[in-house]
């Protein structure tokens, strides 16, 4: 068993998981993907990362509900959790804004469009 740092990559936009696993796994981290809250979910339970990457705004279970459900177990309330958020854009027809983002319980939050280099400072600051 190696020792990097596993990351689970969690987004409806396939493309945009694609192109974040692979920045990860150039620097060196264990990357998996999941497309919905749900699946991310299911992937937890088996293998707990140490940072959950994390769209707000996706099908089934959205980020914030995911990101509530694992601060509040015991047994996944040390993984940390960035989100991914678009919402700046749309707050005026989402429900969604990035006050909800810092009260409820995420470790910190990157905008979308996703700046990497950005994305790689909050990481690390986080692992």
């Amino acid at each position: 068993m190696s020792d990097k740092k596993y990351i689970l990559v969690v987004d409806d936009d396939p493309d945009l998981v694609e192109s974040v696993s692979m920045k990860l796994e150039s620097h060196d981290f264990a990357v998996e993907k999941a497309y919905d809250g749900v699946e991310a979910l299911e992937k937890i339970k088996k293998k707990q990362p140490d940072l959950v990457l994390l769209d707000v705004m996706m099908p089934r279970k959205n980020g914030y509900d995911l990101c509530n459900e694992l601060k509040s177990d015991a047994k996944f309330k040390n993984i940390v959790v960035v989100l991914l958020t678009a919402v700046g854009d749309a707050v005026t027809s989402t429900n969604y804004t990035h006050i909800d983002g810092k009260t409820n319980m995420a470790d910190d939050f990157i905008p979308k469009p996703i700046d990497l280099d950005k994305l790689m400072e909050i990481i690390k600051d986080n692992l």
